[in-house]
């Protein structure tokens, strides 16, 4: 199925949940349109399926941005896994912690911004190392490497559980950089755009934390897929039943360990609704099937697809 044919679900009893990076998968990687991804949008709403943005921005980026894809009403997973916030329909009887002023309760499964930003300075004054952090950047070096606007700049660096750097030496440096951090327990990981030094989670680890808690207050495990373009998507697309590699603009190897995977031909927004009306569009019962294992209600032409060997495009 073609991401131009109308969209459609099929019938499905089965709940589901949709896991999407932003930039260079729903959002494109230069000017953040997502307009051929929106038929999608609106199908998976009609249909009761929740979107979930997993995402390197920070929660002031979302904030703005999940009212204009139409998101406003479900979680979202920011800073790369660092940050998880919960609307109200998503939250135990009993409160995990105060709901903030734009209706949403915290939960960090990180570190404080504080701990990354000195043991970052730490490190870099003890190897001598080449690199600028987002938050050493001029407001407008940050406008032009990104394509975001002033504003968007602005809550770009309004970082709570990570901190995005460019790297600017070699590559035995950066080894021996992310050793001295993962001795501090900390990690970096690998975006389209900034490498992230973040605490010791991932988009893996809140997806399987979301997934735990959909299960516990509605009683059924969701069919999940995911959709991500980047090296720091891999633990998100390994955690679902299904997922789909964005073709990238970054040239950079993504590699999940998923069996269920699909590579899309188009990249951006329109590798999106060509990922999902693959996986979700033509047949989602064989999906279904394959999330349960019966691999043999899948078609040839999946089998091909969904073969987590297959040759990059």
């Amino acid at each position: 199925m073609h991401a131009t044919a109308t969209p459609c679900l099929g019938d499905s009893a089965e709940p589901r949940l949709l896991f999407t990076d932003l930039d260079g998968s729903l959002l494109d990687h230069h000017d953040y349109d997502w307009a051929p991804a929106q038929p999608w949008l609106e199908t998976l709403r009609k249909a009761g399926v929740g979107v979930i943005p997993v995402t390197s921005k920070t929660r002031s980026e979302l904030l703005g941005l999940r009212q204009a894809l139409g998101l406003a009403d479900q979680p979202f997973i920011a800073e790369n896994g660092a940050v998880i916030a919960l609307p109200d329909s998503w939250c135990h009887a009993r409160r995990e912690g105060p709901v903030g002023p734009d209706g949403l309760v915290i939960r960090t499964l990180g570190v404080d911004i504080g701990l990354i930003r000195r043991r970052v300075a730490i490190w870099r004054e003890r190897l001598s190392a080449r690199f600028l952090t987002m938050s050493e950047m001029a407001l407008e070096d940050v406008v032009a490497f990104t394509g975001l606007d002033e504003q968007e700049a602005r809550l770009a660096r309004l970082r709570e559980g990570s901190e995005p750097l460019l790297w600017e030496d070699d590559d035995a440096l950066l080894q021996r950089f992310r050793e001295g951090l993962a001795g501090d327990g900390l990690r970096m990981t690998r975006g389209g755009r900034f490498w992230h030094v973040l605490g010791d989670t991932d988009k893996g680890q809140a997806v399987r934390w979301l997934c735990a808690r959909y299960e516990a207050l509605k009683g059924k495990r969701p069919t999940t897929l995911s959709l991500g373009d980047g090296p720091n998507d891999v633990a998100m697309l390994e955690a679902t039943d299904a997922a789909v590699v964005i073709r990238g603009q970054h040239g950079l190897d993504v590699r999940p360990d998923q069996p269920n995977l699909y590579r899309s031909e188009a990249m951006g927004p329109r590798g999106w609704a060509e990922g999902v009306a693959h996986c979700w569009g033509a047949n989602p019962q064989a999906l279904e099937a394959a999330a349960r294992g019966d691999q043999g209600a899948q078609t040839d032409d999946q089998h091909h697809h969904l073969g987590g060997k297959e040759d990059d495009a």
